[in-house]
């Protein structure tokens, strides 16, 4: 039985600068590290070089991430942001009202999701819940300290 891999919905922006942070990667990132353990290498008995061991720690790091960005990239899907802001979906800015204060959330894809800059996945808990609703809805969604009551306020 054969599985078909997940789709990563990411938003246009947040494509690039994933695809960024993957060119820096492979063009500078990564050779500044080969050539540091290259250096490292040089100096003589391995066992005792703590450079070479960190330089091979920071290579290794760089090489997993460079397949963990590629292995996103290609499983990506990019969602266009000229929705009919109808209904709340991925690549939205939502206006909401909690306890009557409001606030405006982006609703992104989870590899973009930043809660400082009110960038939140489509898969938390607040996402889900806004997931496919309209202006006017009220959304409930159990927070650490209890059940918080979200109502939409506009769709951009």
């Amino acid at each position: 039985m054969s599985q078909k891999s997940p789709t990563i919905q990411l938003t246009e922006a947040g494509f690039a600068k994933l695809q960024k942070e993957l060119d820096e990667l492979e063009k500078n990132k990564r050779p500044a590290a080969v050539d540091r353990l290259s250096q490292a290498r040089s100096m003589g008995d391995l066992s005792e070089n703590s450079d070479y061991h960190q330089a091979k720690e920071q290579l290794e790091f760089i090489d997993g991430r460079i397949v963990e960005l590629e292995s996103v990239l290609n499983q990506a899907v990019i969602v266009k942001s000229g929705h009919s802001k109808k209904e709340v979906e991925v690549g939205a800015q939502v206006k909401v009202s909690i306890k009557g204060s409001q606030h405006t959330f982006n609703i992104v894809g989870e590899w973009e999701a930043d809660p400082k800059e009110k960038k939140i996945s489509h898969e938390s808990p607040l996402g889900k819940a806004l997931i496919g609703k309209k202006v006017g809805e009220v959304v409930e969604v159990d927070a650490p300290a209890g059940k918080v009551e979200y109502t939409i306020l506009g769709i951009e």
